[in-house]
């Protein structure tokens, strides 16, 4: 599923696989969040509620533009480095097609589907 997103005011292209977390995502939308960096890899954020984990896709380890979930604590995170090993509590949701340097910057994300 294409979505748009806005980083800070600059759109890119973006969007969300078919699993059951990123429909659940796409529910949402559109979305504001307020982002804040997390261990100098990701920018994070809490969605408004919790989003289901039920059937989630294989474990991958997140590379540099994955829009993934952290399902113990429930936020979203944008990753502007690659991530740690793959975890079964982190599912990806989707990719951002954004350069690592605007993701790892953004203060600000819109989230709206492309109807």
């Amino acid at each position: 599923m294409d979505i748009r997103v806005t980083i800070d005011g600059r759109s890119v292209d973006a969007s969300l696989n078919d699993s059951p977390a990123a429909r659940d995502l796409a529910s949402l939308l559109p979305l504001t969040l307020h982002l804040e960096d997390f261990h100098g890899t990701e920018r994070i954020a809490d969605p408004p509620r919790k989003l289901t984990t039920e059937d989630a896709p294989e474990p991958q380890a997140p590379k540099t533009g994955d829009l993934a979930y952290y399902a113990p604590w429930g936020n979203l995170a944008v990753f502007y480095k690659d991530g740690p090993s793959a975890s079964s509590d982190l599912l990806i949701l989707g990719r951002i097609d954004a350069d690592a340097g605007v993701l790892s910057t953004a203060d600000r994300i819109t989230i709206e589907a492309v109807s």
